[in-house]
């Protein structure tokens, strides 16, 4: 169908929710087809969109057509799905729970029993909740760190990983199957709950995961009293096990950020609910010099991302995704080869648009790197891949702020994350040494690596149209050299190639529409559309021989590439 004739089964369904009817009255023309002219889609993160009326909108019908597709996946996949039934979770947004609920409802009415978490839980403990309860799929209802009028769906499989594209793409071929949603109808709560197919689950799952996320400290004993912590959930769920967690680690001075503790769905003191934003740690800063706080740290509202800020004199510096992930890499290394239980097999998981500096590190240690796609869910899949070989999962990361310590989790962790980065905080204090001390040590044994990230947003069909075309010049008409370097090799994700000179070889990650330059100075760049929000990332990586050097690289690359993109406006 066009989106003409969806707009039409929508209008002409008399028992159309009131509300959704009532905005779709309102609607220009334009926002008709915007919100029409296209289904909602599965990107690195699940299913994420605008809440409102239409197909490529966040709305109870999408939600019912993505949980049949889903429902029939496991159906399909698993003889025991209807007992072991799956685990569903959610945030603080907009109709949040209104969707969970309703995937529990659509679940239940097709026969699979459900365990609906009883308030807001972090991502990571969905993960875990999947694992530990044996079901045999997941449901985490976010939309992370997107603006406030975003929600989201993610779905997971057996082993708490979100579903690689292979299998994301059968739950696709089920929704498309799906022609007249309105055609299904959900049995009440109620009689669900009577039946023993809605469950609800709650504090004993929390008190399994936090045992659990204790135990990646490597020194549980370490005198914690002299650290100063600001905290801030950014309105979202980890407030009350973030700090719970700490209390319980023998952490006293902890600092919430109180306004922020509120689980607010328009986010009303951040500009953007996203710890790689410097703005969203505008009161963690305030809060942080009135109590004199060593660290600063911030989950994203669905708690599976950390940032992290240290103090430097009288202000604060906040960290790169890829400077932390270094950090805790050098200091997790460092005390567990002093206490002599540093894996021989161990292995750390990356991504392409990774930074190198984590990998240089790594391997000075004698452990392996891999890298994957963009994604958490390909470093979860890969430690489910390695759970019964000789090699052991030691660490996985990737730029945009998400890091697993140790994989009863399948996906990025913020609770074990700010753990470790607390405890490594208090450990090079009592040293008299900060984390940016750390990282400079880091730099001068390592080199002097730096990184920006350009987001260029581009929203709707005009949006997309524009990514393709941004897309399509950079890779048919390849760039040689920038300033004084020579771009030596290529990587096409999309056709699985790597040129170097006029030879090429395969790829053999899984096909994705990236692009990324390699130029002679062991400096690259890489061009790839955000698989959760309508933008085309543009992530560059150099190193230097001092900041400087560094920092000119990074300006004289990203003049290049804005004045040739601006270009072809």
């Amino acid at each position: 169908m066009n989106w003409k004739d969806k707009y039409n089964q929508w209008i002409d369904y008399p028992q159309l929710d009131k509300s959704l009817r009532d905005k779709l009255a309102l609607m220009t023309p334009n926002e008709i087809e915007e919100a029409f002219y296209t289904d909602l889609e599965f990107g690195t993160g699940g299913m994420r969109g605008e809440i409102g009326p239409g197909t490529n909108r966040m709305n109870i019908y999408t939600i019912r057509k993505a949980n049949i597709g889903f429902a029939r996946f496991l159906l399909a996949n698993y003889i025991d799905a209807k007992t072991r039934g799956v685990v569903i979770a959610y945030d603080n947004r907009h109709y949040s729970y209104i969707f969970a609920l309703e995937s529990a409802k659509v679940l239940g009415t097709l026969g699979i029993k459900t365990h609906l978490f009883d308030h807001l839980r972090p991502t990571p403990e969905l993960s875990f909740a999947v694992r530990h309860l044996k079901a045999c799929g997941g449901i985490v209802i976010t939309a992370s760190h997107n603006p406030p009028q975003y929600n989201g769906y993610k779905i997971y499989d057996e082993d708490g990983c979100q579903l690689l594209p292979e299998l994301a793409n059968q739950v696709i071929e089920n929704i498309k199957a799906i022609d007249n949603i309105f055609s299904f109808e959900v049995m009440e709560e109620e009689d669900l709950r009577s039946k023993g197919i809605i469950l609800t689950v709650g504090k004993e799952i929390d008190d399994i995961y936090i045992e659990k996320v204790k135990s990646v400290q490597v020194y549980p004993e370490l005198d914690k009293t002299n650290i100063r912590i600001v905290f801030t959930p950014l309105h979202g769920t980890s407030h009350t096990l973030a700090l719970r967690l700490l209390s319980e680690c023998g952490y006293k001075c902890v600092f919430p950020v109180e306004e922020q503790c509120v689980p607010d769905a328009n986010f009303a003191t951040v500009k953007s609910p996203n710890p790689e934003n410097e703005s969203a740690f505008e009161l963690a800063i305030n809060l942080g010099k009135e109590k004199g706080a060593d660290i600063l740290l911030a989950t994203d509202p669905d708690a599976d991302r950390v940032g992290l800020a240290v103090r430097v004199e009288d202000d604060y510096q906040l960290l790169t995704g890829n400077q932390t992930g270094a950090i805790l890499l050098y200091y997790l290394l460092s005390e567990k080869k002093k206490q002599n239980t540093l894996p021989k097999n161990g292995i750390v998981y990356n991504t392409i648009v990774t930074s190198d500096l984590g990998a240089n590190i790594v391997k000075s240690f004698g452990l392996e790197v891999e890298s994957t796609l963009t994604g958490f869910k390909y470093i979860g899949n890969k430690a489910k891949e390695i759970e019964n070989t000789d090699k052991k999962f030691f660490f996985g990361y990737e730029e945009s702020y998400g890091y697993l310590i140790s994989d009863f989790v399948r996906d990025k962790d913020s609770l074990q994350a700010l753990l470790i980065c607390c405890e490594a905080a208090a450990f090079y204090k009592k040293q008299n040494k900060t984390l940016v001390d750390v990282l400079n040590k880091i730099y001068e044994e390592y080199g002097y690596y730096s990184e920006s990230l350009i987001n260029i947003s581009l929203t709707g069909i005009i949006g997309q149209k524009k990514i393709n075309q941004i897309l399509a010049d950079f890779r048919f008409n390849l760039p040689h050299k920038i300033g004084q370097y020579e771009v030596v090799s290529i990587e096409d994700y999309l056709i699985s190639k790597r040129f170097i000179d006029s030879s090429e070889e395969n790829l053999t990650l899984p096909k994705s529409d990236v692009l990324k330059f390699f130029l002679v100075d062991k400096s690259w760049f890489a061009l790839r559309p955000s698989g959760t929000e309508p933008k085309l990332k543009v992530y560059i990586n150099v190193i230097g021989t001092d900041y400087k050097d560094a920092n000119k690289k990074i300006q004289d690359i990203k003049q290049y590439l804005l004045q040739r993109i601006e270009a072809l406006s």
